[in-house]
């Protein structure tokens, strides 16, 4: 037997809006043209008394003039990981209708050397980016002494 529809089920669905509010003018936004800039950025927002006792992730939304769009606090983790979700990334670059990104994460040990998953993720971060036509500029690790741009070191 034959389900039929009834006319008023096809019209429940999730209405999806993309959004993107920005109460600055893109004149007074930042402009970031080398690893340092985004380094001081990232040093007035992050928490430095959390910085040593858990990792978390932070993505930079740029426009196509390197302008910043605004700042995402990805995820935040224990002492030794947190988790950094591809999908998140992009959703939130795309709703932004952001051209760059620069990850942002610390290590609590202090040690800002990417690791081989650090390295990895950027890489597949650039990959999936360039499917999107949204470049990620830079992978950074910061420390309260210093950071590594995995750009500047070539490793992406």
């Amino acid at each position: 037997m034959e389900k039929t529809i009834v006319k008023s089920t096809l019209f429940n669905v999730a209405e999806i809006e993309l959004v993107y509010k920005s109460k600055l003018s893109v004149s007074t936004r930042p402009r970031i043209t080398k690893s340092v800039e985004a380094y001081e950025i990232l040093k007035s927002i992050w928490d430095f008394d959390q910085i040593e006792l858990r990792e978390e992730a932070k993505l930079i939304l740029l426009n196509q003039r390197t302008r910043v769009l605004g700042i995402l606090n990805l995820s935040a983790g224990g002492p030794t990981s947190t988790v950094v979700d591809p999908r998140t990334i992009f959703a939130a670059a795309l709703k932004a209708n952001a051209s760059h990104i620069i990850l942002a994460h610390n290590h609590p040990s202090g040690d800002h050397t990417p690791s081989k998953r650090d390295v990895a993720l950027s890489i597949r971060l650039r990959e999936v980016g360039e499917i999107h036509e949204i470049t990620l500029l830079d992978s950074i690790i910061i420390t309260k002494e210093g950071y590594t741009s995995m750009a500047d070191a070539g490793l992406i």
